[in-house]
């Protein structure tokens, strides 16, 4: 299903991504609480993304991608503080904080267009 729909594969391989370094900075960095967060938010992306797949009108779909569109916000805040905290390198942190603004650029294009009047 999500092969098929690129903004549910962007953010179900974001999703992914996440789970990733949810791991890797509670085993090898021994960090919880700001990880919990980016895990929480990171994850809720995609999960908003595919719950509007099954939405019950115009409005729930662009509530949805507008909820998705929130939670890469505050995914891209968690990623600033590992980051500037030292949890996570440069090149890491431009990794997969650059996929996250393509994930918002996305869903804003999304977002304007669901909005838009239907002809």
């Amino acid at each position: 299903m999500d092969r098929n729909n690129p903004i549910a594969s962007l953010t179900k391989d974001f999703a992914l991504r996440i789970v990733k370094l949810y791991k890797f900075m509670t085993e090898e960095k021994r960090e919880y609480v700001m990880s919990k967060q980016v895990l929480r938010s990171g994850t809720s992306i995609g999960a908003n993304v595919r719950e509007s797949i099954y939405a019950q009108s115009r409005a729930d779909f662009v509530s949805k991608m507008s909820i998705a569109l929130k939670e890469s916000g505050e995914t891209e805040y968690w990623l600033e503080l590992l980051h500037e905290a030292e949890y996570i390198d440069d090149k890491a942190y431009e990794s997969i904080s650059n996929d996250n603004s393509k994930i918002s650029a996305t869903l804003i294009n999304i977002i304007k267009k669901a909005k838009e009047p239907k002809e």
